[in-house]
């Protein structure tokens, strides 16, 4: 590969860090429907000729898919056919969406566990689909940039988790982070003025590669709404909150959207912010979290979130403030 070349006011840093980058995975960092999230970059991707191959933290209950879904230990192949957990598959759900639509189908899906597993898993993957040019970790939302000091850290489990397993996986050049759902995770306790200030300190330390809008009517925003929308109608009881609002702000809506009842008693603030990629180099992501090195050697979920536990009891966390304007 070809190393990247400088920026350029035209041209997203995304894809000049990705340079002439042709095996590329996108995973969702954060369980439930994160992989949804990478869904309109995996499809202007493949439209540039690339391969691209889709994966995702699951919260579905792999345990209960048959044997031959089992590429690895932690590695399941999820394709239109595969059976089980039909109340809540989003990773089956995305399949059949891409087979419908004449896209690759296979899904790659990772159970809950520790970091260690889960590296193995991403490279038990990178076996299954050749070596992998670039890994972008795409998380709904915005906690996978939270340090560990802000008043509140969202759902950091499985994000911390997915940040910390790629950041090890050194034998793949290129590796992003990329947020898609700005301000969604205010429901979660996050303080989105000190996200914005984590923002400018990784741009201050060459971490931020910039932003960009899904014009709202591209291809990519057409399909991705149509994806969303078909997920809901097979996950009718625990459809996409984060992407149901990403969906709605890629239709011009704002305000308190409603589009589920799991949003009731809940005011959404659905804006544009909600449409933009915000993309980052994962190394500097990584070394920038105050406690991603006591997750290193973890096997499972829970030690990964006692270990953010008693991190947290150690430290005084940065006073949040609100938005000045």
């Amino acid at each position: 590969m070809r190393p990247p070349r400088r920026p350029d006011l035209f041209t997203p840093g995304l894809l000049t860090e990705l340079g002439d980058a042709q095996n590329v995975l996108i995973a969702g960092a954060g369980g439930g429907f994160d992989v949804y999230a990478g869904l309109p970059l995996a499809l202007a991707l493949r439209a540039q000729g690339r391969r691209v191959h889709l994966a995702n933290l699951s919260f579905t209950q792999l345990h209960l898919l048959a044997d031959d879904v089992w590429v690895a230990p932690d590695l399941a192949r999820v394709t239109p056919a595969t059976s089980g957990c039909d109340d809540y598959f989003p990773e089956r759900a995305l399949a059949v969406w891409l087979a419908v639509h004449g896209f690759p189908s296979p899904v790659y899906a990772f159970p809950l566990t520790g970091v260690q597993p889960l590296r193995e898993a991403y490279r038990a993957l990178a076996e299954q689909v050749g070596p992998l040019d670039a890994v972008i970790l795409v998380d709904g939302g915005t906690d996978i940039l939270l340090r560990g000091d802000e008043s509140g850290l969202g759902t950091p489990v499985e994000d911390m988790t997915s940040l910390a397993a790629v950041a090890g996986l050194d034998e793949v050049p290129v590796r992003i982070v990329a947020c898609l759902g700005f301000g969604i995770d205010s429901h979660h306790g996050v303080n989105h003025v000190q996200v914005l200030e984590n923002i400018a300190e990784l741009d201050a330390a060459g971490g931020y590669l910039g932003a960009f809008t899904i014009p709202s009517g591209s291809r990519e925003a057409e399909l991705y709404r149509d994806a969303v929308a078909h997920a809901a109608e097979l996950t009718r009881l625990r459809p996409s909150i984060v992407n149901g609002q990403i969906a709605a702000a890629l239709e011009g809506r704002h305000g308190d959207v409603r589009f589920t009842t799991r949003t009731s008693g809940n005011e959404l603030f659905v804006n544009p912010l909600m449409a933009m990629y915000f993309t980052f180099r994962l190394g500097q992501v990584a070394a920038r979290n105050l406690y991603l090195d006591r997750l290193e050697n973890t096997v499972g979920c829970r030690q990964v979130a006692s270990r953010t536990e008693a991190f947290r009891e150690e430290i005084e966390p940065r006073r949040p403030r609100a938005f000045p304007h």
